[in-house]
């Protein structure tokens, strides 16, 4: 599978999206988005610069995260399709022990724009991070999942998970006695527990804020059609390419940075042949049993409670 590379001067994206399964982009987005036709994206998935001095960021400023969104976004509700979705991915910006909600500056940006609906406040949470020690640890992000228009493709049944209780029944009612839950699976709800991209996490690149692939194939499977156009605008490592490629959508990428647009490429032809890394979202947690050395309290925490 040959996928197309273009650098920063770009082509008239119609006739690519429409003949090529997966288009990268290597250079700045907006100068992509700006030649992109209206109506054009089923799916935007993307998770921007938080602007805190990361490797690939030139601002610490929140200020700057709020100007830059107040360009990007409303290019990006034109370019989606009536009934398409918006997922934008974000945590919080934190400067002096502040934190900011960087949702709650997307979320203003998005609801002065006629026809845009937030449906979802989805909760992503992880279990490991950096450890806090003027506040509690951070330990989750949000994704906002906005549509364009009231009449919007939703598959529910692409992503139902296990029931808890798969043998419970009704214990009142007509239907008093029979199994009350849904054969295909219960909705997965709002609050998504999948492990951060750390260490020996499977899908670890040379990337210091991957988010999983396992986030964005939920959203892909669910709000994508099958022949959809999947578009991440700062695509980093693409997660959300890999995500759009395993469930067979077309995908269109950006990304400024030349060392991560070079592992997504790498990356987006091990998803075509089947042999990309990915940890499904719906694999259970690790648990680890008693009789596991990480699992097995160190004596010396004893003595130091005693000290305390």
């Amino acid at each position: 599978m040959k996928i197309r590379v273009y650098k920063s001067a770009a082509p008239a994206v119609r006739s690519t999206i429409n003949g090529t399964p997966t288009v990268l982009f290597f250079g700045d987005c907006m100068r992509l988005i700006g030649r992109m036709p209206d109506n054009s994206v089923d799916l935007t998935i993307t998770s921007p610069n938080y602007c805190m001095g990361k490797e690939y960021e030139t601002s610490r400023s929140v200020e700057d995260f709020i100007a830059a969104h107040k360009v990007i976004l409303p290019e990006i509700v034109r370019i989606t399709k009536e009934g398409g979705s918006i997922c934008w991915q974000v945590g919080y910006h934190v400067r002096s022990r502040c934190v900011y909600p960087l949702d709650y500056a997307v979320f203003s940006i998005l609801a002065d724009i006629e026809g845009i609906v937030l449906r979802n406040r989805v909760i992503w949470t992880f279990g490991h991070g950096m450890h806090g020690f003027a506040r509690f640890s951070g330990r989750h992000e949000t994704v906002l999942w906005f549509t364009k228009g009231s009449d919007y493709h939703f598959d529910l049944d692409a992503v139902r998970v296990p029931q808890k209780y798969p043998g419970k029944r009704h214990f009142r009612g007509p239907h008093k006695g029979e199994f009350s839950g849904n054969p295909k699976g219960k909705n997965p709800g709002d609050v998504w527990e999948i492990p951060n991209v750390k260490g020996s996490h499977t899908e670890k690149l040379d990337h210091p804020c991957q988010f999983p692939v396992g986030l964005a194939d939920r959203f892909v499977r669910a709000l994508c059609p099958q022949d959809g156009i999947v578009f991440d605008p700062h695509m980093g490592t693409s997660s959300t390419g890999v995500g759009a490629i395993i469930n067979g959508r077309r995908f269109l990428g950006a990304e400024i940075n030349e060392k991560y647009e070079t592992i997504a490429h790498s990356r987006l032809l091990k998803a075509y042949d089947g042999t990309v890394p990915v940890r499904p979202a719906d694999r259970p947690l690790y648990v680890p049993s008693a009789g596991d050395s990480v699992a097995r309290r160190p004596k010396h925490f004893a003595t130091e409670e005693a000290q305390a």
